[in-house]
C-alpha cells in the first residue's frame, strides 16, 4: 500500500450548545464511553484503540471545531506542517506537545476553505475491545465544499491522500487500506456533511439501528448499502443537529485499486443505494447536513 504520510482518521470535535445533553446522548444511546474531561471538554471512546473518537465542546451552536488525523511518524507530522503552512493553510499551532490529554505532538491548522484540522503523532492508545452494537472507531468525516475539486487537491498534494473514487457529487480520499477516511461533498457551503462510525459488522449496524429507534431517534437515511466504498450504512440526526451514520463492511483497498468515475456510480430511477431498499432520504436529515458549519474561532 502506499506510503501515507497520514495514517488514520483519529478523531473530531464538535461544539454543542447543550453539552450536558449530548454526553448522555453519545454515552446512553451512541455507545460511546467518557474517556476525559478537560478544561470543559468532553473526550469520548469508541471500542478500539484510539484514546478518544469525538470531543464535544460548550458552545452556541452546534459547528465542526476540527478533524484530527494521526501522522505515520514524527517525521511524517513535522513534514505535514510545513507543507501546509507552503500551501497557505492559517496556522493555529505549530508543532509541540499536545494540551490534549491523550497526548503526544500536535499542530493545527485551518485549510484555505475553513475547516480546522490536527495532526497528531504518539498519543496514547488503549486496548480495544469488540462489543456488539457499539463503533470500534470512526470510519469517516464527510466535509461539504463549494469547491470539490480544489480542496480535493489540497488533500492529495499537500495531505498525501489518494482520490479512491468520485461520483458525481463525492470526492472519496483514503490514507490507509479503508476505501475512504474523508469525503468532499458539493455544497453551497462549506462544513459538516456527517461523521461515520465504525460498527463491527452487518449485525451491529442494525441492532444499533434498532437501539436509537426504541429511544426515539428514526433513521434518517438507510439501512441501505453504498456504492464507493461498499459499507452498509444508517444515518440518524444526533440532539443538536449534527448527523451521524453507523456503518461497516467498509471496502478495504490497495493500489491495484483503480478510481472510478461519476458515470460509474449511478443508480436506476428511485434507488439510492445498491440494494434498492433503502427509502429516499428524510427532509430532516439532508436539512442537518447543509447546517452545520465550521467553527470560525481558532481552535
Amino acid at each position: 500500500m502506499s506510503d501515507f504520510p497520514v495514517a488514520a482518521l483519529r478523531s473530531v470535535e464538535i461544539t454543542t450548545p447543550h453539552l450536558a445533553g449530548s454526553v448522555d446522548f453519545y454515552t446512553g444511546v451512541w455507545g460511546l464511553d467518557i474517556a476525559a474531561e478537560v478544561g470543559g471538554t468532553v473526550y469520548l471512546a469508541a471500542m478500539g484503540n484510539d484514546f478518544h473518537v469525538l470531543e464535544l465542546t460548550p458552545g452556541e451552536a452546534t459547528s465542526l471545531k476540527k478533524v484530527s488525523f494521526r501522522a505515520r511518524s514524527r517525521e511524517d507530522l513535522h513534514r505535514l506542517f510545513d507543507r501546509a503552512r507552503q500551501a497557505g493553510c492559517e496556522v493555529i499551532s505549530s508543532p509541540a506537545p499536545s494540551p490534549a490529554p491523550s497526548g503526544g505532538e500536535s499542530f493545527v491548522v485551518r485549510e484555505p476553505q475553513g475547516c480546522a484540522m490536527e495532526f497528531v503523532h504518539g498519543d496514547r492508545t488503549k486496548a480495544a475491545r469488540v462489543i456488539a452494537d457499539r463503533p470500534e472507531r470512526l470510519a469517516h468525516v464527510n466535509i461539504n465544499s463549494t469547491d470539490v475539486e480544489k480542496l480535493s487537491a489540497f488533500y492529495q498534494d499537500v495531505l498525501g491522500f489518494r482520490l479512491s473514487d468520485r461520483s458525481k457529487l463525492m470526492a472519496f480520499l483514503c490514507c490507509n487500506s479503508d476505501h475512504h477516511a474523508v469525503v468532499l461533498a458539493e455544497a453551497p457551503g462549506n462544513g459538516l456533511n456527517h461523521i461515520a462510525f465504525l460498527m463491527p459488522d452487518l449485525e451491529s449496524v442494525m441492532r444499533g439501528s434498532g437501539r436509537m429507534i426504541d429511544h426515539g431517534y428514526p433513521i434518517g437515511w438507510g439501512v441501505g448499502r453504498h456504492g464507493p466504498g461498499d459499507n452498509v450504512f444508517a444515518y440518524f440526526v444526533d440532539p443538536t443537529g449534527a448527523v451521524i451514520e453507523y456503518t461497516a463492511e467498509v471496502l478495504q483497498i490497495d493500489d491495484s485499486y483503480v478510481a472510478k468515475g461519476p458515470k460509474d456510480w449511478v443508480w436506476p430511477p428511485g434507488r439510492t443505494d445498491q440494494w434498492g431498499i433503502a427509502p429516499p432520504k428524510s427532509d430532516a436529515c439532508k436539512t442537518a447536513q447543509l447546517a452545520v458549519p465550521f467553527t470560525t474561532a481558532r481552535a
